[in-house]
């Protein structure tokens, strides 16, 4: 066996591990070790000094923001958090109730459940860019009317623009949809990496939907895999 298969043999098993770490973590096993603390996570890292847009002058501009009726609701629009030096975006739907509350995405059950994923990729929260397709949380958290979408979907694909990732993910059909321009069932979308803007783009199943959905978390890991294989060097 050469280098380079026994490299990726290796890198396979880590992260064979690491999805049975989560596993375990979702049925209830806790490790007696104490968790290494974590830095918070930056909210507007700085752009690439390449000319592209940054994302502090996106979120300033977003800033209380009235384009559509989601506005009226909201105690606080959520712009987005990370970075991408890791070269992966994710992009879900919209706010829930506690990320409206705190102004973050994913820190609810689901972005629990995001937090372990990112964790069996081999990576940490804080090297990827989590963002969502609407700014503010639907009522009910139903999903985003497409008037919704149309007004924020600039707003994501700036977003997008100026971090320039290697790999997108879209969490979800809303986020699967709005970014391919496509009224698909998630079903068709993803099993296969595509292309937004000339960029690789996995489509996966919502955290929130495998919480309600166990069943579909193998299929999420294949994506997942898809992923880390698009995003080696």
């Amino acid at each position: 066996m050469n280098r380079t298969n026994a490299g990726d043999e290796l890198a396979g098993c880590v992260a064979q591990l690491r999805w049975h770490l989560w596993g375990l973590r979702e049925a209830g096993v806790r490790s007696r070790a104490p968790s290494a603390p974590q830095s918070p996570p930056r909210a507007h890292p700085a752009a690439p000094a390449d000319g592209r847009e940054t994302l502090s002058r996106i979120g300033e501009e977003l800033q209380g923001c009235t384009r559509c009726g989601l506005h009226s609701g909201r105690a606080n629009l959520v712009f987005g958090e990370g970075s991408a030096r890791s070269g992966l975006v994710f992009v879900g739907e919209g706010p829930g109730a506690d990320e409206d509350r705190l102004g973050r995405p994913f820190v609810g059950r689901a972005g629990k459940l995001l937090d372990k994923m990112i964790f069996a990729m081999g990576l940490d929260r804080t090297e990827v860019y989590i963002c969502n397709v609407v700014k503010c949380r639907p009522p009910e958290n139903r999903a985003p009317l497409p008037d919704e979408v149309a007004s924020c979907a600039p707003f994501l694909f700036r977003q997008i623009d100026a971090l320039g990732p290697k790999v997108l993910c879209a969490l979800g059909l809303s986020a699967a949809q709005a970014l391919l321009g496509s009224s698909e069932p998630l079903s068709s979308l993803r099993g296969k990496a595509r292309l937004w803007r000339g960029m690789p783009l996995v489509c996966t199943y919502h955290p929130a939907y495998l919480l309600r959905t166990p069943s579909r978390k193998a299929s999420a890991w294949q994506d997942l895999k898809e992923i880390m294989r698009l995003l080696k060097p």
